[in-house]
This record gives structure tokens, C-alpha cells and sequence, in this order.
């Protein structure tokens, strides 16, 4: 046997038939006694060693698929988990705030459905296991993606003229809070990152930036802005008018919900462009 099973077998190559041999026990007809076999041609092992190395190297190998399989299924479970908390979230805070009973009622409504539902479901579009729309292609999806972060940012932009109306009709100071200052930088964040997502729609009006730091850039961005629409989220549950409506272990459950899609966004994002762009060389 020449030095290309071993080296299939130590970088991971699992389909070798040499090795589907192995995985059936023929380690010793592979390596028969008074049968030296050389490694990439430098030096020769004894055959009882070779045994040692190939079944190690497999046992790698096996070892990687496996954790490779356990963390795409985990990657996919929370995925899944970020469609329904983000959609239960929304639900949630629509029957809570009982839209139309009162000005007030449509802010935290519109918000909830812009930065927990929409934009989540805007990110997750790019998601290799968790898209809805995954069997689509690459530029249909952007296309998708593209909308819903527009729909995100007009429900939003609504939502905050009318918390401002409502101020302005009780004589309240605006921005008094963190939650008010939270919720207007997410907004007009938002509203950045949908100009520059024109740019990745349309390179062409930006010929003098690589396609591939645009995708970065925008994906780091767009990271940056969602954490900051979910942060307003959790600093709206601490307002009077939710403490007052919700208490108890179903307030920490709420809480929760921008907490788990946040996580799941930031494995997504970290995983598609910051630790690829790490580790080039």
C-alpha cells in the first residue's frame, strides 16, 4: 500500500475503500507480518505501528464528523427555536398591548413586529440551516431579505411617530429615557442599513469597494443594529407599562425572548463572515 491511504485516512477522508475495510475489522490483513509499508515515501513503518496510526487517524476522523453533525443539528434546533420565540414574542405583545384601544398601543405593537419579528426573520434568511426559503437561491433570498428589512424599518419609523404624538398629546418629554434613546438610535440605525444594502443590491454604484468587504461590512453593521433593536426590547419590558401588565416568571420569560434570538443571530453572523475572515491568512 503506497503513501496516499495513509495520508486520506490521517487528513480525514472517510470513503476511502481502504477504510470502510478497516471499519470491518481488516487492519490485519492491511498490515501482515514482515510487511513494511512507507509513508509518503521518507520512511518505513513497521506494519504493527502502521495498524496504530490508520486507526487512530480514523478514529479522528469519525470524531470530527461527529461533532460536526452535533453541532449542525444544535445550530439548526436554535434556529428554529429563534422562528417561533421571535413570531410568539410578537404575539405575545400584540395581545398584550390590544392594538387600537388606545394611540399608545400601536408603539409597542409595531416595534415588537419590526425588531423581533421581521428583522429576525430578515437575518435568519441567510441562515444554511434555518432559512425558510434555503432551497431558493442566493440573490432571490437577498431580494427577501432585502424587504423585510424594509418593512421592519417602516414599522418601526410608524411606531416611533406615534409614541411621539402620544408624548406630545399628555405634554411628556421625549427621549426622557434609555428606552426612548435605545429605541430612536435602533431606528435610524435600521434606517443606514437599509441605504446601504442598496449598495450589495447594486455594486455597480460602488465600483471601487470589493463585493466581499461590502458583504462584511454590512453584515457586521447589520449585526450591530439588531443587537441595538434588542436592546430596546429589553429596555422596554423594564417600562411601567409592561411591569404593570406582566410580573413574575412570565416577565423574566419575556425577557428572554430577545436574549435567545440575539444569540442565535450573533452564532450566524460570527460563523458566516467575522471567523471566516479571521482565520484567512
Amino acid at each position: 500500500m503506497g503513501g496516499g491511504l495513509s495520508q486520506e485516512v490521517l487528513g480525514g477522508w472517510t470513503t476511502h475503500p481502504e477504510v470502510q475495510r478497516l471499519r470491518k475489522g481488516a487492519v490485519a490483513r492491511l498490515a501482515g507480518p514482515g510487511n513494511p509499508i512507507y509513508f509518503g515515501g521518507s520512511h518505513c513503518v513497521e506494519p504493527e505501528k502502521q495498524a496504530v496510526q490508520l486507526s487512530a487517524g480514523l478514529t479522528m476522523a469519525l470524531s470530527v464528523e461527529t461533532e460536526s453533525h452535533i453541532y449542525r443539528a444544535l445550530r439548526t434546533a436554535s434556529g428554529a427555536a429563534a422562528h417561533l420565540v421571535a413570531l410568539g414574542f410578537t404575539i405575545f405583545v400584540t395581545v398584550l398591548a390590544k392594538p387600537g384601544s388606545s394611540l399608545f398601543s400601536w408603539h409597542p405593537v409595531l416595534m415588537s413586529l419590526a425588531f423581533s419579528f421581521l428583522m429576525t426573520e430578515a437575518l435568519l434568511m441567510f441562515s444554511p440551516e434555518s432559512s425558510l426559503l434555503r432551497s431558493l437561491s442566493r440573490k432571490v433570498r437577498a431580494r427577501c431579505h432585502w424587504v423585510l428589512q424594509l418593512l421592519a424599518l417602516l414599522c418601526a419609523l410608524l411606531g416611533l411617530g406615534l409614541v411621539i404624538l402620544h408624548k406630545e398629546q399628555l405634554g411628556k418629554a421625549h427621549l426622557a429615557t434609555r428606552h426612548g434613546q435605545a429605541g430612536l438610535l435602533a431606528v435610524l440605525w435600521a434606517g443606514l442599513q437599509c441605504s446601504g444594502g442598496v449598495g450589495l443590491l447594486y455594486p455597480k454604484l460602488l465600483p471601487r469597494w470589493p463585493l466581499a468587504k461590502l458583504k462584511l461590512y454590512h453584515a457586521t453593521s447589520g449585526l450591530v443594529g439588531y443587537l441595538l433593536g434588542s436592546a430596546s426590547l429589553l429596555l422596554g419590558m423594564c417600562s411601567s407599562w409592561f411591569t404593570a401588565a406582566v410580573t413574575g416568571g412570565a416577565w423574566y420569560l419575556a425577557l428572554l425572548c430577545p436574549v435567545l434570538t440575539s444569540l442565535v443571530i450573533m452564532n450566524q453572523v460570527s460563523n458566516a463572515y467575522l471567523y471566516r475572515k479571521r482565520i484567512q491568512p
